[in-house]
């Protein structure tokens, strides 16, 4: 992926320069292979982290002293800028042509090990996530390390992604989506809680794939090998993978974002098709 030298987006909350310190209240009190379920699946539910890490999220209690950035993260600041202002300018043409109306940008906080959202805390076990409260995405950059290294996703174009996947979970928003399908889960049992959950993050995917294809032909950003880095970073984090990753036995009834297969074949829909009328997850009974 091009993205060195490229325009940044100004809509970047850094806050990586104040210290975080510890956590308060109940927010990571969850103890030995929980806390690795825990970490693996919330990774990606771009929604809100209280829902795992509990009602109080966490308190931002540190020092608050200034930290100093290395270079690693102020590439991956830059990155992050590049690849969001690449979705504001493919968003606002997919909205303008596709829905006749204005897209309206959201704002990415960047953060070391944890701040506060509208949502609850965010935290590196919470994952990259969008706060429909706010309208924000956050993002710790350390994330993409772990998506690399742990996870078995490499590469840069794996990495926005993940930026394109939040901001996917924005436009929903914007749509009106998300606040009619996170309502609708407040009021079902768990297992359609779940369904939903998965239905609004495998759209997500599909969202990200309609931004890759612009990204493709639009923008003339993509390299060799950048479209098969983000199909695998989409199979890499799906339910099942992240389960027997963790040590446990898959149990779809657990799902919250699809399996592997669900997740990088609706990307792969939205790459191939880039019409927002395609990523209906809602109205398929095949997910």
């Amino acid at each position: 992926m091009q993205w060195k030298g490229r325009r940044q987006s100004r809509n970047i909350e850094d806050r990586r320069r104040v210290g975080g310190g510890g956590a308060g209240g109940r927010g990571l009190q969850i103890g030995g292979g929980g806390a690795v379920i825990v970490f693996l699946i919330a990774m990606f539910l771009g929604v809100d982290p209280s829902m795992l890490l509990g009602p109080d999220g966490m308190q931002q209690s540190g020092s608050g002293a200034p930290v100093e950035l290395t270079e690693a993260d102020q590439q991956a600041g830059e990155f992050v800028a590049v690849t969001l202002a690449d979705t504001e300018e493919i968003w606002a043409n997919i909205f303008r042509d596709q829905l006749n109306r204005d897209y309206n940008q959201t704002t990415l906080v960047l953060f070391k090990d944890q701040t506060r959202s509208a949502c609850g805390g965010a935290s590196e076990a919470t994952g990259p996530f969008y706060c429909p409260a706010d309208k924000r995405v956050y993002l710790d950059t350390s994330f993409f390390t772990t998506l690399s290294q742990r996870l078995g996703a490499k590469g840069d174009f794996a990495a926005a992604y993940v930026v394109a996947h939040e901001v996917g979970h924005h436009v929903q928003d914007e749509l009106g989506i998300l606040g009619q399908a996170n309502q609708l889960r407040q009021q079902a049992s768990e297992a359609q809680s779940n369904d939903i959950s998965v239905r609004i993050e495998l759209q997500a995917d599909c969202l990200s794939g309609i931004w890759a294809r612009a990204a493709a032909l639009e923008l003339g950003t993509i390299e060799p090998g950048d479209l098969e880095e983000a199909v695998n970073a989409a199979r890499q984090i799906g339910d099942d993978t992240l389960q027997a990753n963790a040590g446990r036995r898959p149990m779809p009834h657990t799902f919250t974002h699809g399996t592997s297969e669900q997740r990088s074949r609706w990307f792969t829909k939205g790459l191939n098709s880039g019409r927002l009328t395609d990523c209906d997850s809602f109205s398929t009974q095949r997910l």
